[in-house]
């Protein structure tokens, strides 16, 4: 499943840089699946929704850090734990009921976003 940052967050931003994905954004900073990786061109969404990989996406939080499901992969095949959460001060980086992923699926995300 992707990890989450609640509405705990006192946006420190230990979190971010921790991220082997670049999955992790400042609250109110529009994302792109192209950011800190190798993807170009068209990618697929988990909803089935294909965007440019270069494509401005809106925020998901404007308040606070918040990480991007279709990039997270709890760090598996990086590290051994998801290194937001190791980092994160007031322990608000947790796993995300509404993404609840296997490892392989996390490991297959992770090879589409570094070719």
């Amino acid at each position: 499943m992707a990890i989450m940052i609640t509405d705990e967050c006192i946006n420190c931003g230990a979190c971010e840089p921790e991220c082997p994905n670049n999955a992790i954004y400042e609250g109110g900073v529009q994302w792109a699946v192209a950011d800190g990786n190798t993807v170009t061109g068209p990618y697929t969404l988990e909803d089935g929704t294909s965007v440019d990989a270069k494509h401005k996406n809106n925020p998901v939080s404007d308040e606070y850090y918040f990480i991007v499901p279709d990039k997270c992969t709890e760090c598996v095949g990086f590290h051994e734990e998801p290194q937001c959460a190791a980092v994160c001060p007031v322990d608000c980086c947790v796993p995300d009921p509404d993404h609840v992923e296997s490892k392989e699926h996390l490991l297959d995300r992770k090879a589409r976003l570094h070719l």
